[in-house]
């Protein structure tokens, strides 16, 4: 067993069981666990004897809830916005390298999956989650984009369900997270440990004894809509035909539109546009490009301070709205 103060790997014949250890900061990653993680990979990717990749999250709470962005605004606060890029490059390095790995990458979530632990999951082969799971890409409320290679997932989920879930970062719970293809498989939770107990044995085929059935439930139900205003084309036309749906479902849509960065919104839904035409390795790089651009503008800073230093939630973006954005200025992010 190797036991870091982050990161805990134990290997169980041929299964490699890794599992995110900073239960106080709900798993969210740091420097330590992301480097771990790439070495890892690549000793497992040339090892024949280790047919799969067991991921969990410790403390009975999160999978893992991101990355470490107050470090990240840290780092800026510093001076060092290239330190930043570099950190960010190595997490966006080691999502590429879970896609590429032609073993299975078993994700057991359990609790809330966000952001960086979207990154560790999605791009395996099997994303297993319980009733209690949370899943979101909620980076548009810190000034940030959808990043970790999630274009690539978002860009080709039904209709505009992956621009309603950029845009707004709504959370989808537990069979939720399979209807709308962050996750495979959902099993309860009361059947976890059991499930755990035979892919440790090696059981890959356990998945499938365990899973429920997931039939269309309120992502179904709500892709009519989703597709009418969230599919409208620009960032503009969507907040319009909002407007012009007049629900209490559109109105809680507009209010987070109009909470969260304009700068944001904008440069999430180009990427997802581009997105559509790339490769995974193809959208990690723009993410690189994106954090370099994105990072120093104001609107990262200022949102991990409104969010989660000062926890005012009263962000102070630039722009401030919707209808200051710049166009020519969301074109140059993209370098």
């Amino acid at each position: 067993m190797d036991v870091a103060e982050s990161l805990i790997m134990e290997r169980v014949g041929g299964v490699a069981h890794l599992r995110l250890n900073r239960v106080r900061a709900l798993n969210a990653l740091d420097m330590a666990m992301i480097t771990g993680i790439a070495r890892a990979l690549a000793g497992w990717r040339e090892d024949p004897t280790i047919r799969m990749v067991l991921v969990e999250g410790e403390g009975g709470r999160a999978f893992c809830a991101g990355g470490d962005v107050r470090m990240a605004r840290q780092m800026l606060l510093d001076g060092n916005p290239e330190g930043l890029v570099r950190f960010l490059a190595e997490e966006y390095a080691m999502n590429g390298a879970i896609g590429a790995l032609r073993k299975p990458w078993i994700s057991l979530i359990d609790g809330i999956c966000m952001g960086g632990g979207i990154g560790v999951s999605v791009h395996g082969s099997h994303r297993i989650v319980t009733e209690a799971a949370v899943m979101a890409m909620p980076e548009t409320t810190i000034g940030l984009f959808p990043d970790i290679g999630a274009s690539y997932v978002l860009s080709r989920m039904p209709g505009a369900l992956g621009l309603w879930l950029g845009l707004t970062g709504a959370r989808m719970q537990g069979t939720e997270a399979v209807e709308c293809g962050f996750a495979t498989h959902f099993v309860p939770r009361e059947s976890l440990a059991r499930l755990r107990e035979a892919l440790l044995a090696g059981e890959l085929d356990a998945i499938g004894r365990f899973a429920r059935p997931v039939p269309p439930g309120r992502v179904a139900e709500l892709q009519p809509v989703v597709d009418r205003c969230f599919g409208a084309g620009s960032v503009p036309a969507i907040v319009a035909a909002l407007e012009a749906e007049d629900t209490d479902w559109a109105r809680e849509q507009l209010a987070v539109l109009r909470r969260v960065s304009p700068t944001s919104l904008f440069v999430t839904h180009e990427m997802l546009r581009r997105a559509r035409h790339m490769d995974l390795p193809g959208c990690l790089a723009m993410d690189v490009t994106l954090a370099r651009s994105v990072t120093p503008y104001p609107d990262f800073a200022e949102g991990v301070r409104a969010l989660l230093v000062d926890k005012d939630n009263n962000p102070r973006w630039t722009p401030a709205s919707i209808e200051e954005a710049d166009p020519a200025r969301i074109e140059a992010m993209f370098g």
